[in-house]
């Protein structure tokens, strides 16, 4: 398949797949004032690009990396706390990229001094935290977003925009893998003491995975059976959430009746990778897999083959499949069409996140969404706990 994107294309695309083009009218737009909050991933943004956006202030607790978001933002303006940050007035929103433990926390205090808010993933760490921030958003009637980055991997949005095009027919199952082999370098923060990731339960960090299904179908995940794997190690043994899982693997029912499947390997003889797979009744769809293949596109033909007992087969066309870098195209304004990380996609979320709250729309990966991907994972763990126990995910779409 052609990899090339014509202006035509790319606006079908971005109307297929959910995502309005950044084609600005020339008329005035208001500026969003963002707060930015963490001075490691949450350096990797773009809001300072942005043509309706500006970074009115900064924070980390660490001095470094207060001044590395300074640095980064072209920013002058700096406290020493989110706190402190969401109590300046030219602050129209936040950026909270702080340990998953206080994502909950720091997005209440937020929204509680009326700040939308931009958050990384997880959403939450238990169902009642999921509950707390569903109230909070719609108490306050303000934006909500979760930057997951899967949501706009390149494949994805070619994926999304065929399921609304009915190229795939029914997706009757979905794969996605998260395998992150060697995160130990992150256990410990600066000064030698644990840091949130010491330990973590690898199904409380879904949503790498979750995004492939909800970011495509819109499907949410209804029941999961999990296992999980862990060798004693010390940290399995001693480890603030108990967790003594390397690895686990997860089957989720989704609320269409079809199938799901997840792993989530952090210790393994495996190569490093976020991917997924579509099966539908008319296509199916390959991510690149780490040993080696690219793209893959298979359909029905005609065509048949022996199997090695004699059998005769179908055989699907198999078709390499030249993915377009949607970043270059006019779904972004034109300064964030440039690479960037995860695939390309911290620009899709930064611009998503700035034309939802300049166009008073709703963001793509909203409470709801956020909710969908994330609650999964924290039930899929529990079920793993219970050596395997298939139990019902609640749904946070009301």
């Amino acid at each position: 398949m052609d990899g090339s994107v014509s202006r035509r294309t790319v606006i079908g695309a971005a109307l297929a797949a959910g995502i309005p083009t950044a084609v600005h009218a020339q008329t005035a737009r208001r500026r969003i004032r963002m707060g930015v909050v963490g001075g490691n991933f949450g350096t990797s943004f773009y809001w300072h690009e942005h043509p309706d956006c500006v970074v009115e202030a900064v924070s980390d607790l660490i001095p470094e990396r207060r001044k590395r978001l300074q640095e980064v933002y072209r920013c002058a303006k700096a406290y020493e706390s989110l706190e402190k940050l969401i109590l300046d007035p030219d602050v129209d929103a936040v950026a909270v990229f702080t340990g998953a433990p206080d994502h909950v926390r720091h997005c209440l205090a937020c929204l509680k001094q009326g700040k939308h808010v931009i958050c990384a993933v997880p959403a939450a760490m238990t169902l009642e935290e999921c509950g707390r921030l569903l109230e909070a958003v719609k108490r306050t009637g303000l934006t909500y977003m979760m930057a997951e980055t899967s949501w706009y991997h390149q494949s994805v949005i070619s994926a999304r925009k065929w399921h609304r095009e009915g190229r795939f027919g029914r997706i009757f199952y979905t794969e996605a893998e998260y395998h992150h082999p060697g995160l130990e370098p992150l256990f410990r923060n600066p000064d030698g003491s644990r840091s949130w990731r010491y330990g973590f339960p690898p199904m409380h960090y879904p949503t790498h995975c979750t995004g492939y299904l909800v970011g495509v179908t819109g499907e949410r995940m209804t029941r999961v059976l999990c296992t999980g794997w862990g060798d004693g190690h010390p940290v399995l043994k001693d480890n603030p959430y108990k967790n003594p899982f390397w690895n686990e693997t997860a089957f989720f029912t989704t609320s269409q009746g079809n199938g799901f499947r997840v792993g989530i390997y952090w210790n393994a003889p495996v190569g490093g990778t976020e991917r997924g797979q579509w099966f539908g009744e008319k296509m199916t769809f390959y991510d690149p897999h780490p040993n080696g293949t690219g793209h893959i596109l298979r359909r029905p033909s005609d065509q048949t083959e022996r199997d090695d007992g004699g059998f005769i087969r179908k055989l699907a066309a198999f078709e390499a499949y030249a993915q377009p870098q949607w970043w270059k195209t006019e779904m972004l304004p034109a300064p964030l069409r440039h690479e960037s990380g995860h695939d390309g996609s911290h620009t899709f979320l930064t611009h998503e996140f700035v034309d939802a709250l300049v166009s008073e729309r709703k963001p793509e990966i909203d409470i709801h969404a956020a909710l969908a991907m994330t609650a999964p994972g924290i039930v899929a763990h529990q079920s793993a706990l219970r050596g395997g126990e298939p139990l019902k995910i609640p749904s946070f779409d009301r």
